[in-house]
């Protein structure tokens, strides 16, 4: 009977008793999430990862290529403030079925890029899905705190992480696996087809159950600081969300926080989009073990990520983990150029995905820190600004990192992302460690020391 009522509560969405739970359905709804968010992070570096191979068929330049993944970079910073708005005025559920279908539309559209003077609609397929991904990578932390209990929001966020770096992996992984560097470029365009295909068909049934089965929230709230905030809900109107924006462009800790996770987001873009350029430098024909090496770095990087959610549910050291994975970041990076320099490729497969675990690990780690210190701003728009910030960078560190590497050579580019890493390390230093959040939580924690579970 209870299981029955609570099916037609979601459903309904009528209003509940006062009743703090968590539902069993909560790990259904993230395990969806981290799918759909794979798929259109996936889409990221399929291009890029394999940039000798498009410029060869479409007859671009290397750097008309780099704006397959840099559009995702345009798009945060031009479509944030919209897409926050929207999600704090319509909710969760719109916000995921936006996301959800906008990476399918981008998807298909790709579908009809198969011949060599439309290289354009690429472009256009992408910036779709990259706009998508500004409906997507800000929830972690909306779907923590609106589905779990406060000792799993570290942990949940980081694995709403790990579904974006699994993405990325796989975009490293299987296009130089799928498409193959032919004699016959008509051949290659044949291979990059078949990706675009696989990626519209595997979409298209995630999107589906998003829109069947992806509810706005729980029956019942599954924290203190849920059920207050269930309780005095506020409608959110644009003059509300412009006071909300107000609040944290006066926080001074979010603010210095905000451009240190920036600098270290733009090296994670910049890496993502010019490895294929840094390995075959070195190494010719290597587009394959470029390949790999991401993968390699991503694999690794997303253990990194959910160690770090664990540590930080049990200990809210939050901004100590930041500054040491910032630091290590830039020690890694340091043994990766040491490694292309010797023209070991074990050595590169190594410190790459050391770098790729702390790397990793600095991005859930900094979305809660800033969820911390902004505590009881809106989380998605807390973490929107803080991707908004980090892809202005990392399009401006893109371009430049480009450049030297095209001018000067593979060295002074990644010595440039070292040094950028160093300066993120010194201002985490300098960010006023306030838990809000914790405050809030720590109130759970003495009224509700176990939260019981509900069955789905």
């Amino acid at each position: 009977m209870m299981n029955e009522t609570v099916h037609n509560n979601l459903v309904s969405n009528k209003p509940v008793s006062p009743i703090i739970k968590v539902h069993n359905r909560r790990w259904v709804i993230l395990i969806i999430y981290m799918i759909y968010t794979a798929i259109s992070c996936f889409q990221w570096t399929e291009y890029s990862i394999i940039t000798n191979l498009v410029v060869d068929y479409y007859g671009v330049s290397a750097s008309a290529v780099d704006w397959t993944a840099m559009c995702f970079m345009v798009a945060w910073p031009v479509f944030v403030f919209p897409a926050s708005y929207m999600i704090e005025r319509v909710g969760l559920r719109a916000a995921a079925l936006i996301g959800a279908f906008l990476t399918a539309i981008g998807a298909a559209i790709k579908l009809f890029a198969y011949g060599r003077d439309l290289f354009y609609v690429v472009l256009i397929g992408q910036t779709v899905v990259a706009i998508s991904q500004v409906f997507i990578l800000n929830l972690p932390p909306k779907i923590a705190v609106t589905w779990f209990k406060p000792s799993e929001v570290s942990t949940v966020c980081s694995l709403g992480v790990f579904g974006m770096a699994l993405g990325i992996a796989l975009g490293f992984l299987l296009p130089p696996v799928i498409v193959k560097n032919h004699e016959n470029v008509d051949d290659i365009g044949a291979d990059i087809n078949v990706m675009c295909w696989g990626t519209a068909i595997a979409i298209a049934p995630v999107a589906l159950t998003v829109l069947f089965y992806f509810p706005e929230e729980p029956p019942y709230p599954p924290s203190q600081a849920q059920l207050e905030g269930r309780e005095n809900k506020e409608v959110v109107n644009f003059k509300v969300f412009a006071e909300s924006l107000k609040v944290l462009f006066k926080n001074k800790a979010f603010l210095i926080h905000a451009f240190s996770y920036g600098l270290n987001l733009a090296i994670y873009s910049a890496i993502g989009t010019l490895l294929n350029q840094f390995i075959l430098n070195y190494f010719e024909e290597a587009q394959e073990d470029a390949g790999r090496m991401g993968l390699v770095m991503i694999l690794v990087g997303m253990l990194g990520s959910i160690l770090v959610g664990v540590v930080l549910d049990k200990t809210h050291r939050y901004k100590e983990a930041a500054i040491f994975v910032f630091l290590m970041s830039a020690i890694s990076m340091g043994g990766f150029l040491f490694a292309l320099e010797m023209r070991s490729k074990w050595m590169i497969y190594v410190t790459i995905g050391v770098f790729g675990f702390f790397l990793n690990a600095y991005l859930p780690a900094g979305i809660e820190f800033a969820t911390e210190i902004t505590f009881p701003s809106p989380e998605s728009t807390v973490a929107g600004l803080l991707f908004a910030i980090s892809q202005v960078f990392g399009v401006v560190f893109t371009i430049a990192l480009a450049e030297i590497n095209t001018n000067y050579g593979t060295f002074y580019s990644v010595l440039g992302q070292i040094l950028i890493l160093i300066v993120g390390t010194i201002t985490t230093c300098f960010t006023p460690n306030t838990l809000n959040r914790q405050k809030a939580f720590l109130k759970d924690r003495i009224l509700f020391e176990k939260v019981p579970d509900i069955e789905s």
